[in-house]
């Protein structure tokens, strides 16, 4: 008897289910409100070199004081990084005519000013992450993102092997812990690591929340299951816009994010571990607990008294048809046999794809003519109807199409934005929200149709390894952005490359659509 059976007969989709979905949607709302909390965190407003002896000008007005000071762009904008070494007082009588003797130009030497009518403070004006040290202020996001894909290698081990439950309860308590600390950081240093660390925690909750959902419903719901879940990510990226809005301050906006986990904490305690985790790794009376619990709350209270031979007969077929005694599974183990390297390997380059040209749109948000919290809410918005149209594609086009055509068309729409001039910022707006559209499609299925490649012993090892790969291109993502001192366009046509290149991977994937969840690694090869 395979556990599908097993589930089929007590319920595969009732109350006990939709609790779990309901509870484990709380953490999923929470996560993008850090994974791209990075847009507001590190925003850096308009600013200007400081300029000294300001009290000497007092007749001047602040015009006319940063005209003399401070050089200007083509455009007639005020440099950000650069200042006149002595005052320009001709440019009073011709502010047309800028001085074309770049030696006296100097980079600022005072410090900046900053422009606070949109920001109260950011990590920018903070630490002054600005000019040279722009790079610094990138790199905050990818510090997360390291931390992310640390997170996604020891949580994707550990909940193998301790559990799903106990993994998220403790992923959750440590990201309270290190999101508080982040927003109490007194120095860059202090919240890099802090940063980092909350990113290693949150790791384990983006990677298990999905699969123990899934792992206690039947095979028909499996689809609407993901696509429910991911749906809360959405709605946690139109929270983030109107949270970000609120709080200005990012002391503060660090702890607003940081304070709902407390409540799914509390949640948690409602949620059952997987019962296909329990019967693989032999705990069979907690399993039975739990399955007898599901029964009865899907109102199938007469198999109360057949469970323990339904119990037996599934722990035989778990324990020693696919899990030979003394057999243990690892990262390793993804790549042993043939079928299951093709799998780890493809889906590895698509989890890349995803997830780089993602972050890549969602950290652009001041490229596309819209504010920047009408642009997140926007990009929050489309991605619920996109998650729609998907859950139609992946139920009749299959996973495998659905998957490719939504990352190459990704890659498509940013490599259009790159052709369309600046001046056409209506047309730049559709093209970006379809792309946004397009790319959180992609990253919808990524989840759903990896968890139904990998077998039950290798399940969160699979996931842990694709999830490592999509935060190293979540990673590199931000800093992709500092390829525009070498052409302006550079980072847009990265991100359109690699998309269509691993879209194309996953034609070569094996589809899934109606097929049992794999619980050996027998049932793959």
């Amino acid at each position: 008897m395979k556990f599908e059976d097993l589930l089929l007969e007590i319920g595969g989709f009732g109350r006990f289910q939709i609790l779990i979905l309901f509870i484990l949607c709380l953490p999923r709302i929470n996560l993008p409100m850090h994974f791209l909390l990075h847009n507001f965190l590190a925003a850096t407003p308009s600013h200007h070199c400081a300029i000294p002896h300001q009290e000497a000008f007092v007749n001047l007005t602040v015009e006319e004081v940063l005209l003399i000071s401070i050089p200007r762009e083509p455009d007639g904008t005020f440099r950000s990084c650069e200042m006149f070494s002595q005052p320009q007082l001709q440019l009073l009588l011709n502010s047309s005519l800028q001085p074309e003797n770049d030696s006296i130009i100097q980079p600022c030497q005072h410090g900046w000013v900053y422009d606070h009518s949109q920001f109260t403070s950011t990590i920018s004006t903070q630490w002054d992450l600005v000019c040279e040290q722009r790079g610094l202020n990138q790199a905050t996001a990818t510090f997360f993102f390291i931390g992310v894909t640390m997170g996604a290698v020891v949580f994707g081990y550990l909940s193998d092997r301790f559990g799903r439950k106990a993994m998220l309860l403790l992923s959750l308590v440590c990201s309270v812990v290190f999101g508080m600390l982040s927003a109490a950081s007194v120095s860059y240093s202090m919240l890099a690591i802090t940063r980092t660390l909350t990113g290693v925690a949150l790791s384990g909750v983006s990677l298990i929340v999905l699969p123990l959902g899934m792992e206690w419903v039947d095979i028909q719901h499996r689809t609407l299951t993901g696509i429910l879940t991911s749906i809360f990510w959405s709605v946690g990226n139109m929270l983030l816009a109107m949270v970000a809005y609120l709080v200005r301050e990012w002391h503060w906006l660090l702890v607003a994010v940081t304070g709902p986990c407390l409540l799914s904490i509390v949640c948690l305690w409602w949620v059952p571990e997987s019962a296909r985790w329990l019967i693989a790794n032999g705990k069979v009376k907690q399993a039975h607990r739990h399955l007898l619990r599901c029964a009865r709350m899907n109102g199938r209270k007469d198999l109360a008294e057949d469970m323990p031979l339904i119990m037996y007969a599934q722990r035989i077929v778990l324990q020693w048809e696919y899990k030979k005694p003394g057999e243990s599974y690892s990262y390793i183990s993804l790549f042993r046999t043939p079928v299951l390297r093709k799998i780890s390997l493809c889906s590895g380059a698509v989890w890349f794809g995803v997830a780089f040209s993602y972050y890549g749109m969602s950290m652009n948000l001041t490229g596309f003519g819209l504010n920047m919290y009408l642009s997140q809410l926007v990009f929050g918005i489309i991605e619920i109807p996109a998650k729609m149209i998907m859950y139609v594609l992946v139920n009749r086009v299959g996973r495998r199409q659905s998957q490719a055509w939504a990352l190459i068309l990704t890659g498509l729409c940013i490599g259009a934005n790159v052709i369309i001039p600046k001046p056409f910022t209506s047309l730049r707006s559709v093209v970006a929200i379809m792309g946004k559209g397009f790319s959180e499609a992609a990253f919808t299925t990524v989840f759903l149709y990896t968890s139904e490649l990998y077998p039950t012993v290798l399940r969160q090892n699979g996931m842990g390894y694709t999830s490592f790969v999509a935060r190293l291109g979540g990673a590199l993502a931000p800093l992709v952005f500092l390829l525009d001192e070498v052409w302006r366009s550079l980072p847009e046509v990265t991100y359109c490359g690699v998309a269509v290149c691993c879209g194309s991977v996953a034609f070569l994937l094996p589809e899934t659509l109606n097929v049992r969840l794999p619980e050996g690694i027998e049932d793959i090869e």
